[in-house]
Order: structure tokens, then C-alpha cells, then sequence
């Protein structure tokens, strides 16, 4: 059983595009569920409307805004009580071809993480979505180019298909990320000792669209959201799910994303803000 799982959060059309897409996979999903992180734009009536009762569509209602990781919490969550084998997960924006579903699902792997490849609307990589590619091992993704599928060392929350092992075996992601890196935490978190397992791996033949305004990164998105990158890159500088050379290559791209961002008209304020909160006790 495959359960579709996609949070939302005030983009009641893009949200229409995303399930239009859901539903008209060539495999759907068992149950679409959508995490509404409190949103205030009809959301909540547009899914509780027969359009999208009548089609099966669920929807979990969160009190407050709980970010990307809130929702991905709650929704791994229900999916995995419920019983379900795979929890395929996308944010609103995640408008996904007619087979990726049946792409993630066929391919040649046992891997417990699937990832598809996200592009923007002119076809091109999103840059916000550049998987991490495995590469202590060059064997695994000699042969994986072969069969189409490539070992990862992290990947993001727009289309993840994820295995109800991964929960039992590693967890949720962390709340306490709301928005941004918590995808890479927690893929890192489940790669990170794999030995010779191949634990989740690029699906090339399985492609989305991540219809955001622009392909942004979080450098080029200019506004106070970059707090999130800032105090989360130490959050996972802090955390296990990197080894320490890792660590110090993520706090070289803090260095380096953090002087992008201020002279690209940042306001440092946003960096300091960040650099304080990750450094403090959670």
C-alpha cells in the first residue's frame, strides 16, 4: 500500500495542480493525504469539499503551522500506523509526471529511499532540489547509472518515496527544523553507516516538476527566510547524521552561503539571528 503525502500551507492552486497529478498517475496512489499546516486560504474547505472526498482524498488538519517538518512528521505518522509499505512525500508544489509513481515503485533497486528527479518549469535540474550523491563507493554508482538508478547520500522532501522501515529503523524527521534541511538531515540520517547497503538511491527515469516562482536556492531567496538555513546547517553540524569531515564541509557552505547571501543584499541581521539560535540549547 502506497500512501501519497503532501503537505500544504496557503497554495490552494498549486495544491489543485499537485493532486490533479496524484490523481491521474498510471499507478495511483492507495490514499492521497494532505497535511494542512493551518492554512487560511480555503484550503481546508476546498478539501473537505465532495470534489475531493467523493475522489478519496484525506485530509489531516494541523492546529498552527507546524513548517515543512511538522507535516512530514504527522503525515509519516498516520502512514505508517495505518500500515502503509511506502509514504510517497511532496510539498504542494511537487507536480509529479504520470508515471513517477510507477517509475519510483519498478525500478531496479531494494533500496528504502527513493528519489525523483525534480526540475524547474523550463526542464532544468531545480537547484534547490541537487541530490547528494554517495560517493565514498564509486562501484554502487557505476553499476547504478547502468540500471538507471544512482545511491544517494541525501535528497529532498519533493518526491520521496519512503519505506515503512525507515521509521522503525530511524525515526521522523525533527520538528524542530520547520523549514529547510530537514529533508537532508534525515536522509543523511538514514544513509549514514549503510556499509555495503544501498539505502536510498536517485530515480532517473522518474522526474517532478518543483513549479516554485523561480529556481531558487536558499542563497538567491533573499529573504529572512535564510534564518532557517543558517541556524539549521548548525543544527546538523551539532546532530549524528554526519561524520566529521562532513561537518566541515557543511560549515564551510554555511561560511560560504552566508557571504552570497549578505552581499546579494541579505540583511545580516537574518544570518546573525540564525548563527545565535543554532549554537543555543534546543
Amino acid at each position: 500500500m502506497v500512501w501519497a503525502v503532501v503537505v500544504t500551507y496557503n497554495r490552494r492552486e498549486l495544491l489543485e495542480q499537485c493532486l490533479a497529478a496524484l490523481l491521474a498517475q498510471t499507478r495511483p496512489p492507495d490514499r492521497i493525504t494532505v497535511v494542512d499546516n493551518a492554512s487560511t486560504d480555503g484550503t481546508g474547505a476546498l478539501l473537505a469539499s465532495n470534489t475531493y472526498v467523493s475522489k478519496g482524498v484525506k485530509m489531516i488538519s494541523l492546529a498552527e503551522n507546524q513548517g515543512s517538518s511538522g507535516g512530514f512528521h504527522a503525515g509519516l505518522v498516520a502512514a505508517h500506523e495505518a500500515g502503509a509499505d511506502w509514504a510517497w512525500l511532496m510539498d504542494d508544489d511537487t507536480i509529479p509526471r504520470p508515471d513517477a509513481l510507477e517509475k519510483l515503485l519498478s525500478a531496479d533497486t531494494e533500496a528504502i529511499v527513493r528519489a525523483s528527479v525534480a526540475v524547474w518549469k523550463d526542464g532544468r535540474l531545480h537547484p534547490m532540489n541537487v541530490p547528494g550523491f554517495e560517493r565514498d563507493a564509486v562501484a554502487p554508482l557505476v553499476d547504478g547509472a547502468a540500471a538507471g538508478v544512482l545511491p544517494l547520500r541525501t535528497a529532498t522532501f519533493v518526491s520521496l518515496l519512503v519505506h515503512r522501515r525507515v521509521v522503525d529503523e530511524f525515526g521522523l524527521p525533527d520538528t524542530g527544523f520547520f523549514l529547510w534541511s530537514d529533508d537532508i538531515e534525515y536522509t543523511a540520517r538514514i544513509t549514514r553507516g549503510a556499509g555495503g547497503e544501498t539505502r536510498a538511491v536517485l530515480v532517473a527515469s522518474s522526474v517532478v516538476e518543483h513549479r516554485t516562482k523561480t529556481p531558487h536556492t536558499a542563497v538567491s531567496e533573499t529573504g529572512g527566510r535564510f534564518y532557517f538555513h543558517a541556524r539549521n546547517t548548525l543544527y546538523m553540524i551539532r546532530g549524528r547524521s554526519w561524520s566529521p569531515i562532513e561537518k566541515l564541509s557543511l560549515l564551510y557552505l554555511l561560511v560560504l552561503t552566508s557571504l552570497q547571501y549578505v552581499r546579494g543584499g541579505g540583511n545580516p541581521k537574518v544570518v546573525a539571528r540564525g548563527l545565535r539560535d543554532g549554537v543555543r540549547r534546543r
